[in-house]
């Protein structure tokens, strides 16, 4: 079986570096926030090209902690899309804020900028960007608006990291920048971990009191604080694998390209590539025709390809969020019946990838 995703081929891939590293973890009898965390805060900045990043327990932490850090209280708004993990609204709740949901572009799956001025209002604090399955939204445009109105800017980059707008890595145009660390994402431990990344050190020293407690040093506390501590197992597991992120981003850009230009089925709809962007294929999405969704998943699993929806059910549709939309989402609704994710992950072979080629292009 070829799976749409395959974690463990690159603890395989990386097998000696990471046992070694591993050992001199649990040898080091420092596990919390000790060297390897602040090792990975220091290399991940620098491959971001922003000052200030901080290692945490996951990427809906990360969200959460941006949140908070800018005072949000109950009843005020955040602006998102609803095409988008969970936990990007689980995020927006945790903090007693309202999810305002945009509709999306159907060429790329990001928000569509012209609705977001028409819904913000005098009780809109924040808008969170998605850069949904490795592709970058049209950041800048959000960010004018976001400055225009003198709103915080949160770019989510739990599916983007090493994308690009414009020639600049996505995390470095909003005042917050959150990226996850899951098994599957692009850079990747094996569990959960997260990163908060700015360039406003006021932010950063609130962020920092918030990950531990509200702690100026251990055990005493200075605000209201949370336990959301990256660990130095995760964070020696990253520091290996961010040297080969590029690498990884590459192959998987490889994969995609060779998708586009091979399959020719007319009953999917490819992804839509913009020059403007690059688009590091988290996840290689496309669309199926005709309500055949199901039949697709069904033959390609008959030979022996196991593809994904993400997602099929459109956060304004989950229970918990149904009470928050307002208005009619048709895109959204639309491409959350359609969407099918191929395997696209760096270690895939070329015998696999032209073995999805073909089984695609006889459906």
């Amino acid at each position: 079986m070829i799976y749409f995703a395959n974690p463990k081929s690159e603890y395989l891939y990386l097998k000696n570096q990471i046992d070694r590293k591993i050992r001199d973890v649990l040898n080091s009898n420092s596990y919390i926030l000790g060297n390897e965390v602040k090792k990975f805060e220091k290399n991940f900045s620098k491959y971001l090209g922003i000052k200030y990043s901080l290692g945490v327990s996951n990427g809906t932490d990360a969200l959460i902690l941006a949140l908070k850090a800018i005072d949000i209280k109950q009843g005020d708004e955040v602006i998102t899309t609803s095409h988008t993990a969970f936990a990007t609204i689980a995020a927006i709740r945790e903090v007693g804020a309202i999810p305002v949901f945009i509709d999306i572009k159907e060429d790329d799956f990001t928000i569509d900028t012209k609705y977001l001025e028409k819904k913000i209002t005098k009780k809109t604090k924040a808008i969170i960007v998605v850069h949904i399955y490795g592709n970058p939204a049209d950041v800048l445009a959000v960010q004018k608006i976001a400055k225009k109105k003198k709103l915080i800017l949160i770019e989510d980059c739990a599916q983007a990291h090493g994308a690009e707008y414009d020639k600049k890595k996505v995390g470095t145009f909003g005042d917050f920048s959150c990226f996850s660390f899951y098994p599957t994402k692009n850079l990747s431990t094996f569990g959960d971990a997260g990163m908060i990344s700015t360039n406003n050190h006021k932010f950063f020293k609130r962020l920092k009191l918030s990950r531990e407690y509200g702690w100026i040093k251990k055990n005493f506390s200075v605000k209201d604080g949370y336990n959301k501590r990256l660990d130095e197992l995760h964070a020696a597991i990253l520091n290996i694998k961010l040297s080969y992120l590029e690498k990884f981003n590459n192959k998987r850009i490889l994969i995609a390209k060779k998708f586009l230009n091979s399959i020719k089925s007319k009953k999917i709809i490819m992804p839509k590539m913009s020059n403007l962007k690059k688009h590091v294929f988290h996840l290689f999405v496309v669309r199926v025709k005709n309500n055949e969704r199901l039949k697709f998943l069904n033959y390609l699993k008959k030979n022996g390809i196991i593809a994904g929806i993400h997602y099929p059910i459109p956060n304004h549709k989950q229970k918990p969020y149904k009470r928050f939309h307002k208005s009619k989402l048709p895109v959204t609704d639309k491409i959350s019946k359609e969407i099918v994710s191929l395997p696209n992950f760096p270690l895939l072979s070329n015998k696999e990838v032209n073995k999805i080629i073909n089984i695609v292009n006889r459906y």
